[in-house]
């Protein structure tokens, strides 16, 4: 019989290998400017959500996980007043994604059930639960990501992107 806990770390770490992807498919193409702009009123930057993203894992999964010491500034996640590059944005979130992973795959049964508590996160009880919370928050913020990119390339007809089917 397989070993459950090294089935469950392969698929959630290539997961969240797959959501770096697929994030770099859409950010690549943009220029400093489209990263930073805010194409709505209300609403985030596709900048500002790849930081959110960033800190989010760092903080759920590197502090409170893997022992890494983040310390979060969620604010400045939504508020950060630069534009950064766009590869030293990319670069961090890759290496978070690379602290995840790692941490994900050195999980054993014992340690995916052990007991888990965060600020702003009272519904992970356990490791395994934060991991999969952390992954359906990110691949939402991709989907936001994937909005906000045609936003910000496509010519806009009555202020909304252009509708195209998209598989996610």
């Amino acid at each position: 019989m397989p070993d459950l806990s090294a089935l469950v770390a392969s698929s959630l770490a290539g997961y969240y290998e797959e959501v770096r992807g697929r994030l770099h498919q859409w950010v690549a193409p943009l220029s400093i400017d489209q990263l930073w702009r805010k194409p709505y009123p209300y609403g985030n930057s596709i900048g500002h959500l790849l930081l959110h993203l960033t800190g989010n894992l760092n903080y759920y999964i590197g502090a409170q996980i893997a022992g890494t010491g983040y310390v979060r500034d969620r604010d400045r996640e939504f508020n950060e007043p630069s534009k950064l590059p766009k590869e030293q944005v990319l670069a961090d979130f890759d290496r978070t994604i690379d602290m995840v992973a790692a941490t994900i795959r050195e999980q054993s049964a014992a340690d995916f059930a052990a007991p888990y508590s965060a600020a702003l996160e009272p519904q992970a009880h356990d490791r395994f639960t934060v991991f999969l919370r952390m992954a359906a928050h990110a691949y939402h913020h991709v989907g936001q990501i994937i909005y906000l990119s045609k936003a910000v390339t496509e010519p806009r007809e009555s202020g909304y992107p252009r509708r195209e089917q998209e598989e996610l």
